[in-house]
């Protein structure tokens, strides 16, 4: 199943999408409960809610059924309830770029790296990437992301799909020199509009998480990423195992997996984003999310001097 939060006139609803082919599950629910309200409700209600919501999509007249060219997609989570759990480094090819950018040793990660971005900074496809004049050096990171379906604590590998509820693209857009400069990843990762993500949750019953799935990247149609989940270096189960390890993960939580190599950082020489670019970010099984560059606060950026690595 494909779940998706469309705007409306009502405000964010959250739909089902089949195909080319969007469904307002509010609008057209038939069933006694209430309807959710959101896609969170959906994942707080756990698995039969899906089974429900299957059973209306089948119950759906034709005419309930919107075109997706129609309909303007939200991020499936407008508005995540806390921040957006990330992990840096976890690509042996990226991990070795940003070494040879930073002119040090390669030193892989030997437990998963966390940083989080805020919820203010998540968008959907379509919306705008803010460039802030407080950075001359915006960055981009296609990811697979999961986001957790039961709420729990020391989740061990081997059950951590059960714990899983669905998977969507996620671009951690980063500002290198305020990441350096800080010293630390929350600021250059935390900016607002920072963290697209879309176009919908893919659910776990039709995306295997232990396959290698192909995730790519481009910028004004160049290819930039392009690489298999499969190389990541924790994979979806060690990346849950070592988060709720003594920390409880919550359903609805969004959890990034790293990027692949390719990114303006690792370039040579380095290309950073710029007013106009548009940037698509796509995962096969998924689907692929659409965003432009825009200028904001005017044309300068601080000089930032260069202290800590980038992920």
């Amino acid at each position: 199943m494909r779940l998706a939060t469309i705007a409306t006139e009502a405000g964010p609803r959250p739909a089902a999408v089949v195909g080319e082919r969007v469904l307002d599950i509010a609008a057209d629910w038939h069933a006694d409960s209430p309807p959710p309200h959101s896609v969170l409700d959906v994942i707080a209600r756990g698995q039969p809610a899906l089974a429900l919501l299957q059973q209306q999509i089948e119950r759906a007249d034709a005419g309930a059924w919107q075109p997706l060219d129609n309909v303007r997609l939200l991020a499936p989570i407008p508005r995540p309830a806390k921040n957006v759990v990330c992990v840096g480094r976890n690509y042996k090819l990226h991990v070795e770029e940003g070494a040879r950018a930073r002119g040090v040793p390669v030193d892989y990660p030997k437990v998963p790296e966390f940083f989080t971005k805020p919820p203010t900074a998540v968008i959907g496809t379509g919306a705008d990437i803010e460039l802030p004049g407080i950075t001359a050096k915006l960055d981009y990171e296609v990811e697979l992301a999961f986001v957790v379906g039961r709420t729990a604590r020391n989740i061990r590998a081997e059950d951590a799909l059960d714990h899983i509820f669905g998977v969507t693209v996620l671009n951690d857009v980063t500002a290198r020199d305020l990441q350096r400069s800080h010293g630390q990843w929350f600021k250059g990762k935390g900016l607002d509009t920072s963290c697209p993500i879309g176009p919908w949750i893919v659910t776990t019953d039709e995306f295997d998480l232990r396959a290698g799935h192909r995730l790519w990247l481009t910028v004004n149609g160049e290819l930039r990423q392009d690489s298999v989940t499969s190389d990541m270096i924790f994979d979806c189960a060690r990346i849950l195992e070592s988060l709720s390890a003594g920390m409880t993960v919550e359903a609805g939580d969004i959890i990034t997996t790293g990027t692949p190599s390719g990114v303006g950082l690792g370039l040579d020489p380095q290309i950073w984003l710029k007013d106009g670019d548009v940037i698509e970010a796509g995962i096969d099984g998924i689907g692929h999310i659409t965003n432009r560059v825009r200028a904001v606060w005017g044309a300068s950026a601080a000089r930032l001097p260069a202290t800590a690595q980038e992920t």
